[in-house]
């Protein structure tokens, strides 16, 4: 009896066991196939950390960058702003001042204003356009927008502003049975929103089970497939109009050259510096130099010059450098509003005393810091000029990385021309080579293209090379010698006309021998144990380049600079410019 009383009890246990384990199967099986309830905290979601901040949606994604509310208005970083929506605004941290120039315009703020001025008529906002901490600026939404391709709508808890830039078709898919929008795609993911059956969505990607989609509130996740009715595209109705910028370009191929002018009586000599050329329209003498930290501008201007190449039928662009004067603090002056301001009124006022017919910046060797400053200085001054009929033409490096906020493309948009300063490949404290072999020309024009038109770019060209300098060290020790890196002369060079580089291999009695990939004539010899290497100029090695900018349509060509060429090089240039 206690036998089976005893087996009876283990039955039991094993039955109850079983039952146990076939309820936590059970249970597991519900749990794996039942939808979290749980609700993303959207705060967190959006990355949001104070009360005032404001998440920004950007064509359907949540981007790092955040907004701030003030006043029931919301305010987008200055670099935010031109990173990301508009980088023609200019903050001048200085004068506390926010810039926005139009293809007629300059538009003014001062910072905690309600208050902008289109030149000098006021008009007012119902709200603080810009305002300032210690740290940066940050402009208002509602003004961004005034003068931005771009439509944006602000959502409370949290806060957050939905913006689109990109104006592509989107496609729509109605929801047709309520369900929930979640974090990924999965039934066990946070839900991030409730949508029914009157909701339609962006579809943002499309999956097997589950699609990515957007709200029109910004809120992205994923949703059931299945839950979802047939998707549409759609065309935003949006309209924007463009600015629409003018240029005065001329008719004919351009044939410049810059006459270098470092004294007024230099200027006595333009008869014969001019008897020379052929065919010349235009000329740049050095007329001005910044020199002092005020914007003042040394100015060496002559109006008999002016009025002797008129009568000549040729142009004068006058030309404003930032070189001359090493005291005179570049980043300074192009960061102050007021200090650009007195360089273009003095440009403008002495291109009207003394007649000329465009100015010509070449302003080299600037700070990164420097370039919003510049391009800002190149948007003010073109309107002044455009303002008086007085043709704007800019100097360039050819592009690099490392000049890449000269932003030609901006310039190109406000200047008439953009010249490329096709030289200086190789330049004093580089490496010997060519001042500028055709490779680094053609590439330089390619590049160039890419953010400038071909009727707006004018290729510069030298008169000049460098003669490079291998002088002999002393002789080192073994350690130094055995060295890597160890090179056993000194390196210099100079820069030579034309005419002097050939006599100088001449009398050397070398010959010269074509580079191909040079596109030049390159010549070395010895004397006195010291080595001379020299890549020429010549009428062969002009032409090519000629022929480069005639291939691409560039508008013409300018040379560095007049009374350094052989002066059969005209006729070839001459062929070209027609």
């Amino acid at each position: 009896m206690e036998k089976k009383r005893i087996q009876q009890t283990v039955i039991l246990i094993a039955a109850v066991v079983v039952i146990i384990i076939l309820i936590l199967i059970a249970g597991k099986i519900i749990n794996k196939y039942t939808p979290s309830k749980d609700v993303q905290d959207l705060y967190e979601y959006y990355g949001l950390t104070e009360d005032t901040s404001t998440a920004i949606v950007l064509n359907h994604e949540i981007i790092p960058q955040q907004a701030v509310l003030k006043n029931g208005m919301v305010y987008v970083e200055y670099e935010t702003v031109r990173e990301l929506f508009n980088s023609r605004f200019y903050w001048d941290s200085n004068e506390n001042l926010l810039l926005y120039t139009t293809a007629d315009d300059i538009i003014s703020a001062s910072a905690s204003s309600k208050d902008y001025y289109v030149t000098k008529e006021k008009h007012t906002e119902n709200y603080e356009i810009v305002y300032a901490d210690a740290k940066t600026s940050y402009i208002a939404m509602d003004y961004v927008k005034k003068f931005t391709d771009l439509d944006y709508n602000f959502y409370e808890n949290p806060n957050r502003i939905t913006v689109t830039t990109n104006w592509e078709d989107v496609t729509l898919v109605p929801v047709k049975k309520d369900t929930q929008i979640r974090c990924k795609g999965g039934i066990k993911s946070p839900i991030l929103a409730e949508v029914t059956e009157e909701d339609t969505l962006f579809v943002l990607e499309s999956g097997d089970d589950w699609d990515k989609v957007a709200t029109e509130s910004g809120i992205i996740g994923y949703i059931l497939k299945k839950r979802l009715g047939e998707e549409e595209k759609k065309r935003y109705n949006h309209s924007f109009e463009e600015e629409k910028f003018s240029h005065i370009l001329k008719d004919e191929k351009i044939n410049m050259a810059w006459h270098q002018v470092t004294t007024q009586d230099a200027n006595n000599t333009i008869a014969d510096v001019i008897s020379s050329t052929k065919g010349l329209n235009v000329i740049s003498p050095t007329w001005f130099y910044l020199n002092d930290n005020e914007g003042n501008l040394m100015n060496l201007s002559s109006k008999e010059y002016v009025d002797y190449c008129h009568s000549q039928d040729i142009d004068v662009w006058a030309l404003v450098s930032n070189l001359e004067n090493t005291e005179a603090d570049s980043t300074d002056v192009l960061t102050h509003t007021s200090k650009r301001t007195n360089m273009v009124n003095q440009l403008i006022a002495a291109a009207i005393q003394y007649n000329f017919d465009g100015i010509n910046v070449d302003f080299e060797s600037l700070s990164v810091e420097a370039g919003e400053g510049y391009i800002q200085f190149i948007r003010e001054l073109s309107l002044k000029c455009e303002n008086n009929g007085i043709v704007l033409s800019v100097d360039n490096y050819v592009p690099s990385e490392f000049t890449s906020f000269y932003n030609r493309s901006e310039q190109a948009n406000f200047a008439d021309y953009i010249i490329i300063m096709g030289y200086d490949e190789h330049y004093v404290g580089s490496d010997e080579g060519s001042v500028a072999s055709i490779g680094f020309v053609t590439q330089g024009i390619e590049d160039t293209l890419k953010e400038v038109p071909a009727n707006q770019t004018i290729l510069g060209a030298p008169f000049f090379t460098r003669v490079w300098i291998e002088t002999p060290k002393e002789a080192a020790d073994d350690v130094e010698a055995a060295s890597d890196d160890y090179v056993p002369y000194e390196l210099s060079s100079q820069a030579v006309n034309m005419k002097e580089a050939w006599n100088m291999v001449s009398v050397n009695g070398v010959e010269a021998v074509w580079s191909e990939e040079d596109g030049q004539y390159y010549a070395e010899y010895v004397n006195n144990e010291i080595t001379y290497k020299i890549w020429l100029e010549d009428v062969r090695s002009m032409e090519l380049r000629l022929q480069a900018a005639s291939e691409k349509n560039l508008a013409g060509m300018s040379f560095w600079k007049l009374g350094l060429e052989d002066s059969t090089l005209w006729d070839t240039i001459l062929k070209y410019m027609n």
